[in-house]
């Protein structure tokens, strides 16, 4: 049997994965947070396979936060998923480790068990429902067993939306019944955009969602109980008056994290769910037909090899331009940010549920800058420094959890908040 991590590990954080698009940007996030350590500096390295890349990589950092020692205090741990020594090497000399190599259905699995395996709490920013609740199908156990943490959708998927409906169902007097969430993002005039990595991650997510259906049939839940009137599922695209723009569904994780989240404190607390729909604006109805012509292409292409090998291959083509193998520009990230809105319903103080309709209502707000490669390394390095500093406030001893499962008797969203995502409670429109 493994050990359980313990302070005697020479680092408190790995990055593995840190010369990726992403990974650059956690390893700058963390260097800036090396300070909130609750026994002193944090201390840390960076993993993945090539040396020179990571090398690299601590030299961007140290460049762009004046910070020369990076390039010398920073140890490199050569680490590859395909040599299994090698994650094990890597495990064994970290506390946490963040995992920033995707798509994860490809890469992530090697990780998840070396981390087990070897006592190395793990955290990572997927946004695929299929490797996030395999995951849990098929390491919970093993992870509740070693002692180790292992906790998902890390990044802008999903901890706005996970969390948020948590604080909103805080912040309401009386019991929350039901959210919907809706997602805005703003841009400059170069207009936003994401990384190939990104956009391979939806090509073969939603090409393979057939395995996603069989598993949760191999899983064999029951429906989540219902309390108070069952929220209604709007169409397909629609005008929506809470943000003045046409909606659509969002077709991310966070739906499905949110659901894992709250079947977790239904078994583990006895808390009723709370019901939840999660939409995304897409502006006026020229990027609503822009949105269906694009969205038809892609779903007749992501069901043969051939379409999947071109949206691959000419993602810029393909994405309108949105998803690029360079990443978006320094000056498309600083000019674009987040807005996530929840409007909740429920029931005040003292009102029995089974004598009426909803008579409380809520809406709060989770914003922050770029999604993708600001807020999410931000989110993913306080859910890190979290688990070090709130080990004890974490649920049972171990396992695979949601964000909002395992950080809810924790401070982060208060860390959150002083590291540029605002959770706030609004005026319900």
């Amino acid at each position: 049997m493994a050990s359980s991590v313990t302070s005697k590990r020479p680092y408190h954080i790995i990055v593995f994965g840190a010369s990726g698009f992403t990974g650059q940007y956690v390893v700058e996030e963390v260097a800036r947070c090396a300070t909130e350590g609750s026994d002193g500096p944090l201390k840390w390295a960076v993993a993945g396979r090539s040396r020179a890349r990571l090398e690299k990589v601590l030299e961007q950092a140290a460049n762009t936060l004046s910070m020369p020692a990076l390039r010398t205090d920073i140890e490199i741990i050569v680490a590859d998923v395909s040599i299994e020594e090698s994650m094990a090497l890597m495990c064994q000399q970290g506390m946490v480790v963040l995992n920033c190599v995707g798509p994860y259905r490809f890469y992530g699995e090697p990780v998840v068990k070396a981390c087990i395996e070897n006592g190395a709490h793990c955290i990572d920013i997927c946004g695929e429902p299929q490797f996030l609740e395999r995951m849990q199908c098929e390491y919970h156990s093993q992870a509740l067993e070693r002692g180790v943490y292992v906790i998902g959708s890390c990044g802008f998927d999903s901890i706005p939306a996970d969390l948020g409906v948590l604080y909103t169902e805080r912040q309401l007097k009386g019991t929350l019944t039901a959210v919907e969430s809706f997602l805005t993002i703003s841009t400059g005039p170069q207009g936003g955009g994401g990384h190939d990595a990104t956009w391979q991650s939806a090509v073969y997510g939603f090409a393979d969602s057939g395995a996603l259906r069989k598993l949760r049939r191999k899983m064999g839940f029951k429906p989540l109980p219902v309390l108070g009137p069952k929220l209604k599922t709007r169409g397909s695209v629609f005008f929506s008056k809470e943000i003045d723009q046409y909606s659509i569904p969002f077709m991310g994780a966070d739906p499905s994290v949110v659901k894992r989240t709250q079947r977790f404190l239904l078994e583990a607390e006895q808390k009723l769910p709370v019901q939840y729909s999660a939409y995304v604006g897409v502006g006026n109805l020229f990027s609503v037909a822009k949105l269906a012509c694009g969205g038809l292409l892609f779903w007749l292409m992501v069901k043969f090899s051939l379409g999947r090998k071109l949206l691959t291959t000419f993602p810029s083509f393909f994405s309108f331009g949105m998803f690029t193998k360079e990443g978006p520009s320094l000056k498309q990230m600083e000019d674009t940010s987040f807005c996530m809105t929840f409007f909740g319903e429920g029931y005040s103080d003292g009102k029995d549920p089974a004598l009426g309709p909803p008579d409380a209502k809520i809406c709060t707000q989770v914003i922050g800058a770029e999604p993708g490669y600001v807020a999410t390394p931000a989110t993913m390095v306080q859910a890190a420094i979290t688990v070090l500093n709130d080990l004890h406030s974490l649920p049972k001893r171990g396992g695979v959890y949601t964000p909002a499962a395992a950080f809810s008797n924790t401070r982060l969203i208060e860390r959150l908040n002083t590291h540029g995502i605002k959770f706030s409670v609004r005026c319900y429109p």
